[in-house]
């Protein structure tokens, strides 16, 4: 099967660039290209992409309002925010508007790929490292405005989970592959695996991304303090 893409992004050269790499794959073809959030809208309705690289800053309409579209559209295609470390809380909200991941723009082609594999494979994107340094770069100056759920209150879902899968919870939060958990908890990565995939359906989550997030928002997991 070939992975339909399509390129939303305002620079020309740099969707030029991503072009070169994809249909040089035997397994990927770019349908179509957008220089704003609302053509890009608009090719992912006629076209039906496996997979948008989108970026964030565009004119018209942004990255993450059509982001957000297109994910609350109940469409198939799935979305990869194109960020830098300088916009990080840019690529949060198009983690929270539903993207399945995000990829810095100056990305090995390597990686681009296998990302973007990934992803329309239905998995998530998100390497372990990355998301530890922008959760730490942003979160904290993020409001908090209850401080924090009273111990008696539980988000929704969590009761469903087991003592186990909330532990699973929290590492996943923190950024943790799977291989790291299962170093960490001393279980087979397979075990581990498992567990992620019932936390995830209890909460009614599409991917580890949506669990970093509902992590931070319902105050599991707690960002790093002001320096």
């Amino acid at each position: 099967m070939s992975i339909s893409i399509l390129l939303a992004d305002d620079q020309p050269m740099l969707r030029l660039g991503f072009r070169l790499v994809l249909d040089a794959q035997d397994d990927m073809h770019v349908v179509g290209e957008a220089a704003d959030g609302a053509a890009a809208l608009s090719l992912v309705r006629a076209k039906h992409p496996d997979v948008v690289l989108m970026d964030v800053r565009m004119p018209r309409m942004d990255g993450i309002e059509a982001t957000r579209r297109i994910v609350s559209s109940a469409s198939t295609t799935r979305v990869l925010i194109l960020t830098t470390f300088d916009l990080d809380e840019y690529a949060y909200a198009g983690l929270r508007a539903g993207a399945s991941g995000f990829l810095l723009k100056d990305v090995p082609p390597p990686d681009l790929l296998s990302g973007i594999r990934a992803v329309a494979s239905g998995d998530a994107v998100v390497a372990p490292a990355v998301t530890r340094r922008l959760l730490d770069s942003f979160l904290p100056y993020l409001p908090d405005p209850d401080g924090g759920l009273p111990r008696t209150a539980l988000p929704p879902g969590m009761s469903e989970l087991t003592a186990r899968e909330r532990e699973i919870l929290t590492e996943v939060a923190a950024g943790l592959s799977n291989a790291e958990i299962a170093e960490r908890l001393v279980l087979a990565e397979a075990t581990v695996k498992t567990h992620v995939g019932r936390m995830l359906g209890k909460l009614g989550l599409r991917d580890r991304v949506q669990a970093v997030v509902y992590a931070y928002e319902h105050g599991l997991v707690r960002p790093r303090s002001r320096p």
